[in-house]
């Protein structure tokens, strides 16, 4: 590539006029594109392929819970898959691929994002009903409700981003400053209005439901250790509510790991998207991916049927006639 007079090179050393500059990093921005993002980006590639598998494969696992965490799985593969990859490469290097793939890159990582947020709401909601309203759960929460619940989330994510960057979608190059740039930006209002539907509205609903459900799991505890009830019925209620309790918890810290990670990049954004671009801004992009690769982690810490199916994977048992049917739980 050309070299300019301050040293930089040229992404399209032919249309010097017009050409943006190579991006030349800093030792930290180079070890966080060049090692822990694509290091972050294999491991959440392939650990939520496990749960695609273990979810979609085995039958006892097709609960309306675990329907939700396939949801989950996929948007976290697809993050993985498509859109770290490419904030590597607009970061480390010129944008070679043309504005049609840079606006279609920026639509399915607005989409992901959405339908991941879209996600941890349903799966807050499905634990206020499981624990809050135990009795009419099974009738309320179906494997047929929850489908089409997450078809809704993903069909709802999908029309509200092409409506929100529709000018981009139309206008390819609207806003880049030079050839070899890929960016996306939306003025005050606009942003405002996103960060609030995408992100506030969605993030207080879990903050609320998830403390009702705290409340109610701390009085159920309770009354689990009293013995006012009859011994037999006492016990099995207190299995199904231990259960319950169990998996809220765990629930619970996925959701908790996914606030963590979310909100400085939501916060940074709000601040200014030009502190994005710096290293500590890097740092943040990459805790908002990290979330992705943690979630499945989650699921191998707390639930003994995702390290079972694990087993039965690595294992090549998958493989064999009427392996679906196997005892996971």
């Amino acid at each position: 590539m050309m070299e300019t007079q301050d040293g930089a090179e040229f992404c399209f050393p032919q249309l010097l006029n017009i050409s943006c500059k190579k991006p030349t990093l800093p030792w930290s921005e180079a070890v966080l594109l060049n090692i822990l993002l694509p290091s972050n980006c294999v491991l959440t590639v392939a650990l939520n392929l496990l749960v695609i598998i273990s979810v979609s494969h085995f039958r006892q696992l097709h609960t309306p819970t675990n329907i939700l965490l396939l949801s989950l799985a996929v948007s976290d593969f697809l993050l993985g898959l498509v859109l770290m990859p490419g904030v590597i490469h607009m970061r480390a290097s010129c944008w070679f691929l043309g504005d049609l793939m840079c606006s279609l890159c920026n639509f399915v990582a607005y989409t992901i994002t959405s339908a991941s947020i879209g996600d941890m709401v349903l799966i807050s909601a499905d634990r206020y009903v499981a624990i809050c309203d135990p009795l009419h759960y099974p009738t309320r929460i179906t494997v047929r409700r929850v489908k089409l619940s997450v078809c809704l989330c993903w069909s709802c994510s999908v029309l509200y981003n092409s409506l929100f960057i529709n000018d981009y979608l139309t206008q390819l190059d609207i806003h880049n400053s030079c050839y070899g740039e890929c960016v996306i930006v939306t003025d005050f209002i606009a942003g405002v209005v996103d960060l609030v539907l995408t992100f506030i509205v969605p993030v207080t609903i879990i903050i609320v439901l998830y403390m009702r459900v705290f409340v109610v799991a701390v009085s159920q505890a309770r009354a689990m250790r009293s013995h006012i009830t009859a011994a037999t019925l006492q016990r099995s209620v207190n299995l199904t509510r231990k259960s319950e309790l169990k998996a809220a918890r765990t629930l619970g810290v996925l959701v908790l790991v996914f606030l963590i990670c979310f909100c400085p990049y939501y916060c940074v954004t709000l601040a200014a998207d030009s502190l994005l671009i710096t290293p500590s801004g890097l740092f943040v992009i990459f805790l908002f991916y990290f979330n992705s690769c943690l979630n499945p982690l989650i699921y191998a810490l707390f639930y003994p049927w995702f390290r079972k199916a694990m087993k039965v994977i690595f294992t090549l048992q998958i493989l064999q006639p009427g392996s679906c049917e196997a005892n996971i739980l």
